[in-house]
């Protein structure tokens, strides 16, 4: 029988759910009503309740305030909350107190009978999954009381060398196993629900040794099963194989074979997607670390490829940097010319090509990075806030970085693009703004000319300076000089982060002249020297 608790300041409603359900027909019990969450809280302090019915507004504690108690003290009971036309947004913002269903008043009988059938179904679940999680516990303490984990923490410690490899190999021999072979190659198996691709919590934490667990009875199984080798646990997340053999064609396609079927049967034993990393090739125990690093770098890939990756570091090709330039310039041309289409396609290209170079996130974000300021650079001056562009430009450089895989990163950077491309569309509607846009685009590719004044920027678009600097003044809020600076200061910013040039020659890089003068201008701008910008931006 499901235990049922009923909560609702009004008797008559109490008194109306309680006779017109058929409780019994149900199989479930009604053990209590109360009035309001005192006596609620009261009631499931002293009585075993599997759901609760109540409304939101009551007197002394409401529904929410209810809500907030169960899901901190007893999570494992279910809530369906009641309410009134004009409560039901604020009732939905119960979902962080795990309400399990939403009733508009007034409820009928059949209405909530259904939602009855349905806790019935989740209490049920929850029920099942106490048992797995009980029963995976107990068998994760019997591990913990035989060989096995002596086993995997002395092969562990063989594969990073945290003491004499020799002193490992003497004590392994006396488990019964002997590292005889002409080639050996470490694959790493982590379970990506537990991994950085997710916000692990404690609860998380805890369930991960459990199921990691499973995945090292099912690793071992299989491996024995093929004499291909030894594994063993690795903290709470990881299960590692050292595989053992002749460097061969055929061994290598077996070590894939097996890693596949480990990964299915994980799959289908515990619903758990698993990404393997497999280092290269060494040719003894002594060089296993080597292997070991590289299946842990394959790991790293997960970011750039995504989860239930399986990635062999012997397949791998050398890591390429991309020059992004002539792409960007490519792209930037798009957006102003107004071709959504080639905007879409020309992102996509720049996604797949960051991919393709197999870089590690460190680079990854570097690149996005990249485009980021390029795409801000075609709009930054046509705004009436160009600071406020600034800022959300900055918020976004550090939004990719904090991002957990590339394509979220990546679709924050295509958004982004939308909204610049949108933002360019709706702005370039006048003759004079048009000429604004051209002034720009022209800004942008001749900054570093130090010659650039406003003589020559109104020669190359045939218009008077006075012309000219009132249409800039009114598309950009700002002067022409002041534009010209802003841009080159950006410019000196990036070759400040990403680069190793000296002061002087970044400042001829951005159209100055005189070194001396650039300092100051950008102290200025900054509020620091460029040699203090650089050493903070660097570290």
């Amino acid at each position: 029988m499901y235990k049922i608790l009923l909560v609702d300041d009004e008797i008559l409603v109490r008194d109306a759910i309680r006779e017109n359900i058929d409780w019994k027909g149900l199989d479930c019990e009604l053990v209590g009503d109360c009035e309001n969450g005192r006596q609620a809280v009261e009631f499931v302090q002293n009585h075993v309740v599997d759901i609760v019915l109540t409304d939101i507004c009551m007197p002394y504690m409401d529904g929410m305030e209810l809500s907030e108690f169960l899901h901190d003290n007893y999570p494992d009971i279910l809530i369906v909350i009641f309410s009134g036309f004009g409560e039901f947004e604020y009732a939905k913002k119960a979902i962080r107190y795990n309400v399990s269903e939403y009733m508009l008043k007034p409820v009928t009988a059949m209405e909530l009978a259904r939602v009855i059938e349905s806790m019935k179904e989740k209490v049920d679940a929850r029920k099942k999954e106490q048992q797995k999680m009980e029963s995976l516990a107990q068998t994760s303490q019997d591990y913990h009381k035989n060989a096995d984990v002596i086993r995997s923490k002395a092969l562990e410690t063989l594969v990073n060398c945290t003491r004499d490899v020799q002193v490992s190999l003497t004590e392994l021999k006396k488990l019964g196993i002997c590292f005889d072979c002409p080639s050996y190659r470490v694959a790493v198996f982590d379970m990506d629900t537990y991994s950085e691709l997710y916000q692990v919590d404690m609860h998380k934490q805890q369930e991960s040794a459990l199921m990691s667990f499973v995945l090292f009875n099912v690793s071992n199984e299989i491996v024995t099963r093929e004499n291909a080798g030894v594994s063993y646990q690795e903290g709470s997340n990881r299960v590692c194989i050292i595989f053992a053999g002749n460097r061969s064609r055929e061994f290598s396609e077996q070590i894939h074979r097996i890693c596949r079927e480990i990964r299915q049967k994980v799959k289908e034993v515990i619903g758990i997607e698993t990404s393997i990393g497999i280092g290269k090739w060494v040719r003894s125990p002594q060089e296993l670390i080597y292997s070991y690093k590289d299946a842990d770098k394959a790991i790293s890939y997960r970011y750039l490829l995504g989860g239930n990756l399986l990635f062999d570091m012997e397949e791998k090709k050398t890591d390429n940097s991309i020059n992004l330039i002539r792409i960007l310039e490519v792209l930037t041309d798009e957006i102003k010319a107004g071709n959504r289409q080639k905007v879409v396609e020309t992102m996509d290209q720049i996604e797949e090509e960051i991919k393709g170079a197999m870089v590690e996130k460190s680079y990854a974000c570097i690149y996005l990075q990249q485009v980021i300021r390029a795409i801000g650079n075609t709009c930054q001056s046509l705004s009436d806030d160009p600071e406020k562009i600034i800022v959300q430009r900055e918020k976004l450089l550090k939004a990719v970085t904090q991002e957990k895989t590339f394509d979220r990163a990546a679709a924050l950077v295509k958004e982004y693009a939308k909204d610049v491309f949108e933002s360019l569309q709706n702005l370039n509607s006048s003759s004079g703004q048009k000429q604004g846009m051209l002034a720009l685009d022209y800004i942008q590719n001749n900054y570093m000319d130090p010659d650039l004044n406003l003589n020559s920027i109104c020669s190359y678009l045939n218009i008077s300076t006075s012309y000219f600097s009132t249409i800039f003044k009114e598309m950009t809020g700002e002067t022409f000089i002041e534009v010209l600076t802003r841009t080159r200061m950006e410019k000196a910013k990036e070759l400040l982060e990403n680069t190793t040039m000296k002061n002087y020659e970044i400042a001829e890089k951005v159209g100055f002249s005189d070194p001396h003068y650039f300092g100051i201008a950008f102290k200025k701008i900054t509020g620091k020297t460029p040699t203090e910008y650089a050493r903070e931006k660097r570290r």
